[in-house]
């Protein structure tokens, strides 16, 4: 499965950014999915996980309560709505795609990546 990220932007802080995840070239509802990100300097970190059914969410304490993951299997597409946003939350954030309903072998498809820029 093939994955594109967008929505990313530049944003004050308390404001909020919804970012899309396209995917295409297999059954998407056969995939959970995630959204990760990176800061300069940081290693990658783990935002959100949603699976294949969009029933069972994880979030780190980090995001939890100000940002919420979805999918719409209808449209291929996985949501990563980002509320009450942080300056530290600038990042470049990724999507990834996982086989199985949880992605217990890992998340094996990574799209490019989309800039988040929160201003003080």
């Amino acid at each position: 499965v093939q994955v594109v990220e967008s929505g990313g932007g530049l944003v004050q802080a308390g404001g909020s950014l919804r970012l899309s995840c396209a995917a295409s070239g297999r059954i998407f509802s056969d995939y959970a999915m995630g959204w990760f990100r990176q800061a300069p300097g940081k290693e990658r970190e783990f935002v959100a996980h949603i699976s294949w059914s969009g029933e069972a969410t994880y979030y780190p304490d980090s995001v939890k309560d100000r940002f919420t993951i979805s999918r719409d299997n209808a449209k291929n597409t996985v949501y990563l709505q980002m509320n009450n946003l942080k300056p530290e939350d600038t990042a470049v954030y990724y999507c990834a795609a996982g086989a199985g309903p949880f992605a217990k072998g890992g998340f094996g498809s990574w799209g490019q990546g989309t800039q988040v820029t929160v201003s003080s």
